[in-house]
């Protein structure tokens, strides 16, 4: 942490996938929220959606086109089953990939959940100027995403360098 630089609070959007999380029982969402917000930061828009390719393209296509939006966490659809899309509904959005977000993810994982943590398909990258991380679904994972990835690349005092210094140059040509 560099503590001369101040945090740059951003407005970030999170996303459920599930064909059974309704607001009460979405934990994972109130996890992202509230770990953001104690980060500092501010919640954009919050929303639930089924596990449908192409409603949850749709919700993050408007996201990424709104200039007030500058990250978006999904959380749900990325295990392996006939259901899990979020991977597919994304990946085509982006314009850069972070192959490392999902990597680094399923390593620190490993640690937690033992080989498990080989169904997921986590992944983040960079769409017209705006990031997107998709998380498991779970709670758990969450927390790890958030804590241990997330959190410190989202703040700009992070050392020796974080993705938010970075937002400025993301739409460069």
């Amino acid at each position: 942490m560099n503590e001369e630089r101040q945090l740059i609070p951003l407005d970030i959007a999170v996303l459920t996938v599930s064909d059974t999380r309704v607001e009460e029982n979405d934990t994972s969402g109130r996890t992202l929220i509230q770990r953001l917000e104690e980060a500092g930061h501010r919640l954009a828009e919050k929303r639930i959606v089924p596990d449908d390719v192409y409603i949850i393209r749709a919700v993050v296509s408007h996201w990424i086109a709104d200039p007030s939006v500058q990250v978006v966490i999904t959380t749900g659809g990325t295990g392996v089953t006939g259901r899990d899309g979020t991977p597919e509904a994304i990946n085509i959005l982006f314009d850069k990939t972070l192959e490392g977000f999902g990597e680094t993810f399923r390593a620190i994982s490993f640690q937690e959940i033992g080989t498990s943590t080989m169904q997921s398909r986590a992944v983040a990258g960079v769409a017209n100027g705006t990031y997107i991380f998709c998380l498991p679904g779970s709670t758990g994972a969450c927390r790890t995403g958030w804590d241990r990835l997330i959190k410190d690349q989202l703040d700009y005092r992070t050392r020796p360098c974080n993705l938010a210094e970075l937002m400025p140059r993301l739409k460069e040509k």
